[in-house]
């Protein structure tokens, strides 16, 4: 940083020769740029952006840099979800955490309760900025609610809807997928059974979240009880038993053992399944989007989640993260990652946010902009989101997860059903013993945070 004892310095100096005052001035201007530049306040956030969402994040950062002259962000990528939240606590512990941190939706409680964090409405309010909170999305911001105001700063958030080859459809004589699981899986073996396609849905990475936990959500069905985690810490997962929940695995499995349904091999993804057009279908993230549009040269379409039978349908979930605020900076990184947040959470960046990458947007301000402009009559497939998440009122049900250690219990989920792709387990199996493990993490947690 360049102090005032340096302004007056040399090239602060009155030279007599006009060719030398040319010369000082040029390198004083140079010098006050540099000057300008490092008095900017730095403020780390650390990301879980990759791919062509990193471009998308860092693009971000640059327009909100450029917007005002106080303030930088610095954008670090720390890998995925968990790795990034593992070196956030280990940053933690030793005080070198950053200011911002974009944390999955997986983590919440881990987040709220860790005595780390302050509240966004908090340090928002503190700083001078009047959020609505109430114009927040309400299936988006409620996940997050603490006493009617969101811990965290609703960010990417995402919902799994259900994608489509519209070209291998219509060969096989359909518009478009069915709305009910049975439907769906008359079409689907119709495709296999005229050779359309090599594969006719490829599994999601995160078929947990898709096909499982979504799927129990639009179904009514309990996941745990007390309203999901929603109503204390001594919830209990209940999803085996559930008949459609365990109907749903069988399902998935009978697909797979007919060669309906097919796991991405090495070095392949879903998406790239999906893309290539060897698969007709599959179920993923709305942010899916940016790799869809970049890479599919056939026509694509996507629809609702299908529903099963004789069922009225319920919202799906939220997936993705939110920006949360460490506690133990300065408070001068405090005012820019307040400004920052606004920037966020305005509608001008929401709807840009949203455009570039799939994400739904998380205020009705920024949803309802983009609909006056025209967008989802344009681009209908990006309403598909934010019109499943809105479905109904919410419930207990279909409020979201709110678990303890919920990546812990989720990986032991995937873990047992993964017996189940291998024969080694039957669904009721799988899911009874993913349960009771699942329980075992919920009482450790319970255990751990008891009158806190």
């Amino acid at each position: 940083m360049i102090d005032k004892a340096s302004e007056n310095g040399p090239f602060g100096r009155v030279f007599k020769s006009v060719a030398a005052g040319a010369a000082a001035l040029v390198l004083s201007l140079h010098i006050a740029g540099n000057a300008l530049a490092a008095d900017r306040v730095k403020v780390e956030w650390w990301n879980a952006a990759s791919g062509r969402l990193a471009e998308i994040t860092k693009q971000l950062i640059s327009d909100f840099n450029a917007s005002q002259d106080k303030y930088e962000i610095v954008g670090i990528s720390k890998g995925n979800y968990e790795e990034t939240m593992a070196a956030m606590v280990a940053a933690y512990r030793v005080g070198q955490q950053p200011v911002l941190v974009q944390a999955a939706e997986r983590g919440f409680l881990t987040m709220h309760r860790s005595g780390a964090i302050i509240p966004v409405p908090e340090l928002m309010e503190r700083e001078g900025y009047k959020i609505n909170w109430n114009d927040f999305v309400a299936p988006v911001a409620g996940f997050y609610l603490i006493d009617g105001k969101p811990a965290a700063m609703p960010f990417n958030s995402s919902t799994p809807i259900f994608w489509y080859n519209a070209e291998q459809f219509k060969a096989a004589g359909f518009e478009k997928p069915g709305e009910t699981w049975q439907e769906v899986e008359k079409q689907l073996y119709a495709i296999k059974e005229k050779g359309i396609s090599k594969c006719q849905m490829a599994l999601a990475n995160d078929f947990y979240w898709s096909l499982i936990e979504n799927y129990a959500a639009i179904q009514d069905q309990p996941y745990g009880t007390k309203a999901n985690g929603f109503g204390g810490l001594d919830t209990e997962f209940v999803f085996n038993k559930s008949p459609l929940i365990v109907g749903q695995v069988e399902r998935l499995k009978k697909w797979m053992d007919d060669g309906v349904l097919q796991i991405a091999g090495q070095g392949l993804s879903p998406d790239q399944l999906f893309i290539s057009g060897t698969c007709s279908t599959y179920v993923a993230s709305t942010a899916a989007h940016a790799a869809v549009e970049a890479g599919a040269k056939f026509k694509w379409s996507a629809t609702f989640l299908p529903h099963e039978e004789g069922i009225e349908p319920k919202n799906s979930t939220i997936g993705g993260g939110a920006l949360w605020v460490l506690k133990g900076k300065s408070e001068d990184e405090y005012k820019g990652a307040a400004a920052f947040l606004n920037f966020v959470a305005s509608p001008k960046t929401q709807v840009w946010w949203s455009k570039q990458t799939g994400y739904v947007p998380v205020t009705n301000a920024a949803y309802e902009q983009a609909k006056a402009e025209g967008y989802y009559k344009e681009h209908p497939t990006r309403e598909i989101a934010i019109l499943q998440l809105s479905r109904g009122t919410p419930d207990d049900n279909s409020r979201g997860f709110r678990f303890g250690n919920h990546n812990q219990s989720m990986a032991l989920l995937v873990e047992e059903i993964q017996g189940v792709w291998t024969s080694q387990k039957t669904p009721q199996e799988a899911l009874d013993s993913a349960a009771a493990r699942g329980n075992q993490i919920l009482r450790q947690y319970e255990q751990l945070h008891a009158g806190k």
